[in-house]
């Protein structure tokens, strides 16, 4: 079940991403940690790579924000980051992205079974998605595939 900051938490941060040039990717609220853990990550809305510095500035300026709407009243700790290894992929331009880059495709099989393939993405167009195992290409129908997933090569 959802914290019940979150839906005032998210749109506040969307805000101030959309403010500074970023999206707003995922946004968690970790309440078993101590202190409580506030996780955003972002990434431009131009494409470009998000850097460290990046995530330094938007830390301030969305810790000030949050600091003056006053919906967190206790101790917290704010984390920014920006998507990858592990990162599920589901836009288009997530695909775009990461052409090239090791991934895990979940997928149901011509008998409905689940199977997991990994190899390097290649391309995903409106009927099929494409990776590169092992330097054989292999096709896989758009609908039957249920996750991609960016991993760590040889993980």
């Amino acid at each position: 079940m959802p914290h019940p900051l979150l839906p005032e938490l998210e749109p506040l941060a969307t805000d101030v991403a959309r403010a500074q040039g970023f999206e707003l990717c995922s946004l968690q609220l970790l309440t078993h940690m101590s202190p409580m853990t506030l996780e955003v990550q972002i990434r431009h809305s131009s494409g470009a790579d998000v850097s460290l510095d990046d995530c330094a500035g938007f830390s301030g300026i969305l810790g000030d924000a949050l600091e003056a709407s006053e919906l967190i009243t206790e101790g917290y700790v704010l984390e920014i980051s920006s998507p990858g290894i592990g990162e599920q992929l589901a836009s288009d331009r997530d695909f775009q992205t990461f052409r090239g880059f090791p991934v895990e495709v979940v997928h149901r099989a011509n008998d409905e079974a689940e199977q997991r393939v990994e190899g390097l993405l290649l391309e995903r167009d409106d009927t099929t998605l494409q990776i590169n195992i092992r330097g054989r290409i292999k096709r896989l129908a758009r609908d039957h595939v249920i996750s991609v997933r960016l991993t760590t090569p040889g993980a």
